[in-house]
């Protein structure tokens, strides 16, 4: 794969840092047979990456997600925002800090504000 200097992308990376408010075991149930199927069964090529990382011994946890664009992205939140998933989500989980890499769309970040988004646009790197 030939990398290249500078070269800007629509990629938007998305990374969730969260506390957890349940047992670990009631966690793990809820993302691997829960929500990473619903987002699995969207079948949207969009969907660059969707990963879940736990620290057990601090009850924290990292969700990564990488969209191809913002409208990706964007069409997705529509999707699962307030939906019983979502809902869930907030049951389980507290977000400690939401950092959104890449350029979203102005009506997204509208939608996103109460979670207090860090958003940082890109300056450069090798890709």
């Amino acid at each position: 794969m030939k990398k290249e200097l500078n070269k800007k992308s629509d990629v938007v990376t998305v990374v969730i840092d969260v506390s957890l408010k349940n047992n670990i075991e009631t966690v793990r149930n809820y993302i691997r047979e829960e929500q990473c199927p619903l987002f699995y069964s969207f079948n949207d090529d969009g969907i660059i990456k969707f990963e879940w990382f736990l620290n057990e011994e601090n009850n924290t946890a990292t969700l990564i997600e990488v969209f191809k664009n913002s409208d990706v992205w964007e069409e997705l939140g529509n999707k699962v925002i307030g939906s019983p998933i979502n809902i869930k989500f907030r049951e389980l989980f507290e977000i400690e800090k939401l950092t959104v890499l890449g350029d979203i769309n102005d009506s997204f970040i509208e939608k996103i504000l109460p979670m207090n988004p860090i958003i940082k646009t890109y300056v450069g790197g090798i890709c």
